[in-house]
């Protein structure tokens, strides 16, 4: 059994800088765990205590049911994999995956075995003698992978290795690291900021801000169900657009009221989110994900569910159309949402306090691209109201509830 048990784990550097807080994880063997966050979370010197490169403060790491706090990095049984690839230049790609094994001094036919099996999982059979400058990047990706493979570890420790690939590679690569892994069914932690990685490739994902975790589930439950607007504002792209509403009762029905706007909830939203009731009368902040907003021009939605706005922007992507508008209710600006902000640049954080200071809101919906929506013009768009979010003004969590 491989499992990898944090516990209470932190790290505090020497300056008091606080990297990692109280970090409980347990990571089932077999199972693709991905640490995600804004860079600077401490998803990556979380990854570093478990690799043994790292000092622990206080808390413990457990590999295979043995506490390995005080053990060297080469006796935890794990394999690294960065992102800089780190080949030695001078050995041929067979010289590279075998060179752990000499140190080792694995006999040498079980060497020839272990490189020759993990060359045929990476598709390296024909480059085992091409040294790396004469690799491609996803290349010499493959191969660092392929040196940590024919270690046979317990575990695979991965630290944002495709952040030196292009776009096209990356996506590959991800593919090939996923399928490889379901091959292999070895314990993985894979440390990246790119969310679109981390919700494709995770068995569950941990979303790390300021060195606490924020929640640990499926991709598809961070998706629908996050546990507070960090999770929500971070999961999602384009990200949910956030906006204060006063929620009110009309006719039996349930409204979100923001910026001139009336949206009439889903009857659903009452076994989502049956907490949602007793704010009635009170202030939320109201999430809305882009692809739960359609042109209601393309497709028939009740009035009560409509949004009457002029697009600002048109971006057309091929498969969606994402429409730009201004609502006029002021933007969310929470110590989460300025942390998320902060992630994208300090010029991000400045937009948003003008856009609160003008008290309004951008928002975004990825539409159909047939829609005949131009800059300028007029145009409805509806909401599927079954799934907005709620999340409490005061704590930032969300809004669900047992009734």
């Amino acid at each position: 059994m491989s499992e990898i048990q944090l516990d209470k784990l932190t790290k505090i550097f020497a300056d008091g800088t606080v990297a990692v807080e109280d970090l409980d994880l347990e990571i089932q063997d077999g199972e693709f765990m991905v640490f995600v966050g804004p860079s600077g979370c401490g998803k990556t010197t979380a990854l570093r205590m478990v690799a043994g490169l790292e000092d622990i403060t206080r808390g413990s790491v457990s590999i295979g049911g043995r506490i390995v706090n005080d053990a060297a990095p080469k006796d935890r049984d794990v394999a690294m994999v960065f992102q800089n690839y780190a080949l030695y230049p001078h050995l041929s790609v067979y010289g590279n995956m075998a060179f752990s094994l000499k140190m080792r001094k694995v006999d040498k036919a079980e060497i020839d075995r272990r490189v020759h099996e993990a060359a045929r999982i990476l598709g390296l059979d024909q480059l085992l003698n091409r040294k790396p400058r004469n690799l491609s990047g996803g290349q010499r990706q493959r191969v660092a992978m392929g040196r940590a493979i024919v270690r046979e570890p317990q575990a695979f420790l991965m630290d944002e290795p495709l952040s030196n690939l292009d776009a096209k590679l990356r996506v590959e690569t991800r593919a090939q690291i996923a399928r490889i892994q379901d091959d292999l069914n070895v314990t993985t932690i894979y440390v990246t900021h790119d969310q679109v990685e981390a919700m494709t490739l995770g068995d569950r994902v941990a979303v790390i801000k300021k060195g606490r975790l924020q929640q640990v589930d499926s991709s598809q439950t961070l998706y629908d169900h996050p546990v507070n607007l960090f999770v929500a504002g971070f999961i999602g792209s384009p990200a949910m657009n956030m906006v204060e509403a006063t929620v009110t009762r009309d006719d039996g029905g349930l409204y979100v009221c923001f910026g001139g706007v009336r949206l009439l909830l889903d009857e659903k939203i009452k076994d989502i989110r049956p907490d949602l009731k007793g704010y009635e009368g009170r202030t939320v902040i109201l999430g809305i994900r882009p692809e739960d907003m359609y042109d209601a021009g393309l497709r028939e939605a009740p009035a009560e569910r409509r949004m009457r706005v002029v697009p600002d922007l048109i971006e057309s992507l091929g498969s969606a159309a994402l429409i730009h508008f201004t609502v006029d209710a002021p933007i969310v600006l929470t110590e989460d949402v300025r942390e998320l902000a902060v992630d994208v640049g300090a010029e991000q954080l400045q937009r948003l306090e003008e856009e609160r200071e003008r008290g309004s809101s951008k928002f975004v919906a990825a539409v159909s691209p047939r829609t005949r929506a131009e800059v300028g013009q007029p145009i409805e768009i509806a909401v599927d109201t079954a799934r907005v979010h709620a999340f409490d003004p005061e704590t930032g969590l969300g809004i669900y509830g047992r009734g």
